[in-house]
């Protein structure tokens, strides 16, 4: 759209599906730095080229597949650090990222990925003169999972940067109402931009002769409890059990991290136990080809989430292979499913609720056919990458004018004056 746009990786190295975009851009707020700045003084006193090491892209990578799944419980002081920025325990990490923010060429807009990085916003205008939007994505369930310790200190630090930002964009009516309310904030700094996707390789037309000879149900999202894997996995057992879908197939892929994998066998020794294992196929970490691959040979995709989903892109994902969703009457689902028209709903964390809504649509293939092909016509008008990239320069375009017409600290003090 030629815009010049630079992406900055904090934390860890990008894991994507397309190109890293942020190829030969530093990355700042390591996680092992951060981890160090945390827990000593001593690690917060590094010198710079040891600091730079434990920063390294390789090393970021290798210590990321080695480590678990961090928990939310144990993360409530660290949280809580980065919330308060300049006056927290990574105050040099923020000192080494504006620094090089300001070797590049000066911003129209600072954009943050998420909410939980909004202690830096104070920093990021004063020193770059320049307005912030941050994007909301479903930070409230980490938040929420915090020890009460630090949970209600986070909410209340949050909203005190969120005072400072210029706008916010969420990626759902949904999320954005109910963060307008948790963060205290007005109307006027909030909109909804839906997440997009690109469409290259969705665009294949499912074909009558690629469709899979039996009925196959799907899941594709991390695979975990909340997610609600377990869920569809009990759902399964019982369609195979009842016997009015002949030949049932389950297909389970998603991302699967160390901390879920005991999760993962349990559902396997649960299969087993009722000789369906050899039914199941589990795919895991697939790259972008796998899992075009994999959503274009489902005949149903449910991922029957417990909480509210900010958006779950992977409902997008599915309806641009044609698959029509059945998914829990809850979060942005119902929003996403009104807008596409793909699929249907069902009452949330209900097995039985579940199992009817999935046998209803496998005994209606053209029915189910039918949702499919609308949900995608949908996404390729709606949902796309383009269609998300025109949203967001508006955004960042009225976060730029928004800062232009604000008075200056000096006219301020004219005024005042």
């Amino acid at each position: 759209m030629g815009h010049h746009v630079v992406m900055v990786p904090l934390y860890l190295p990008f894991t994507l599906d397309e190109t890293d975009q942020s190829a030969g851009t530093p990355i700042f707020f390591g996680g092992i730095n951060v981890y160090l700045d945390q827990k000593s003084a001593f690690g917060r006193r590094l010198p710079g080229w040891l600091r730079r090491l434990l920063a390294s892209r390789p090393l970021l990578k290798w210590a990321a597949g080695k480590a678990a799944r961090t928990r939310p419980q144990d993360l409530g002081e660290l949280t809580l650090s980065m919330l308060r920025g300049e006056a927290g325990n990574q105050a040099r990490e923020l000192d080494e990222l504006i620094a090089w923010l300001k070797t590049q060429p000066p911003p129209d807009v600072i954009c943050l990925s998420t909410a939980l990085l909004l202690g830096m916003v104070h920093r990021l205008k004063s020193d770059l003169r320049a307005p912030v939007v941050c994007m909301l994505q479903g930070e409230d369930v980490f938040l929420d999972s915090l020890p009460e310790s630090h949970r209600t200190l986070c909410w209340k630090t949050l909203s005190a940067r969120a005072a400072e930002t210029d706008l916010f964009v969420a990626t759902s009516r949904y999320f954005g109402d109910l963060m307008r309310e948790r963060l205290a904030l007005p109307a006027e700094k909030m909109r909804v931009v839906y997440n997009g996707i690109n469409l290259a390789g969705y665009d294949e037309a499912r074909a009558r002769d690629s469709r899979p000879s039996s009925p196959v149900l799907g899941y594709f999202a991390r695979m975990c409890r909340d997610k609600g894997l377990d869920l569809l996995v009990e759902a399964y057992i019982i369609l195979r059990q009842r016997d009015r879908v002949k030949n049932l197939r389950l297909q389970i892929g998603g991302g699967c991290g160390p901390a879920d994998e005991p999760f993962v066998d349990s559902l396997r020794r649960r299969l087993g136990e009722k000789g369906l294992l050899g039914e199941v196929t589990f795919l895991p970490n697939p790259d972008r080809a796998a899992k075009l691959k994999f959503l274009r040979s489902l005949s149903i995709f449910s991922v029957p989430a417990r909480y509210g989903e900010a958006f779950g892109l992977y409902v997008i994902e599915a309806l641009a292979s044609g698959v029509p969703v059945v998914l829990p009457n809850n979060g942005a689902f119902p929003e996403l499913v009104e807008a596409t028209g793909g699929g249907t709903l069902c009452a949330a964390d209900d097995p039985q609720a579940l199992v009817g809504a999935l046998e209803e649509l496998l005994l209606a293939p053209e029915r189910a056919r039918a949702l499919g092909e609308r949900g995608q016509g949908a996404v390729f008008d709606k949902f796309s990458a383009a269609a998300m990239a025109r949203a967001s320069v508006e955004v960042y375009e009225q976060g730029r004018d928004r800062n232009q017409a604000q008075p200056s600290n000096a006219e301020l003090r004219t005024q005042s004056a």
